[in-house]
């Protein structure tokens, strides 16, 4: 990973200056997403990011088309999925908040949903981000909590304005009292593989 990114990361940490606002979707935000879902839209998308999220694991890049780069840092596994002008703002932020809905279809709550903006000498920097637990549920075989995949963190960043990125991940609990986690490959092919 460059210097230069894992600095950008650095600085979206919580510790970081400026104040977080619960996201509000009006109505109509509501209803044009609905209807980007149920035209299937999101599949321009789904499978393509899903693509080079495997080239990513082999350590290759993908040859055309979107890019993803893998994260991994302090039991987190996830991707980041880079904007690409073919896709418009508005979709990129629709495929945000339908990354948000997949996961929730699978036995989770939306604990958090909140928003930033910071700006420095450089540019403007607002980050839309959606925190998943799952929902509380023993499982029957073990009588543990069943953690499914762990928290879920989905962030949108935005400079300038401009997209830039959605980063996704998920941070496994690691308490004996849970499940063991599914991975993050299996997160990736319920969510876009399966939706492609």
């Amino acid at each position: 990973m460059s210097e230069f990114f894992k600095r950008f990361l650095q600085s979206l940490r919580p510790a970081a200056q400026g104040s977080w606002h619960p996201t509000q979707p009006s109505a109509a935000e509501q209803r044009a997403l609905a209807q980007w879902v149920a035209a299937g839209t999101y599949r321009n998308w789904t499978g393509p990011y899903f693509k080079a999220y495997h080239y990513g694991k082999a350590g290759i890049s993908a040859p055309e088309g979107l890019r993803v780069q893998l994260l991994h840092d302090c039991g987190r596994q996830g991707a980041v999925f880079f904007y690409d002008p073919s896709i418009g703002p508005r979709n990129f932020r629709f495929f945000f908040d339908f990354l948000r809905d997949q996961v929730l279809a699978q036995g989770y709550n939306l604990a958090a949903s909140d928003w930033r903006t910071r700006k420095n000498e450089h540019c403007t920097e607002t980050v839309y981000k959606h925190f998943l637990k799952p929902k509380p549920q023993d499982c029957p075989k073990s009588g543990n909590c069943n953690q499914r995949f762990g928290t879920i963190t989905l962030d949108l960043i935005l400079m300038n304005g401009n997209p830039g990125f959605i980063r996704f991940f998920h941070n496994p609990y690691q308490d004996a009292i849970f499940t063991p986690p599914h991975s993050f490959d299996e997160l990736m092919e319920v969510v876009l593989q399966k939706n492609a």
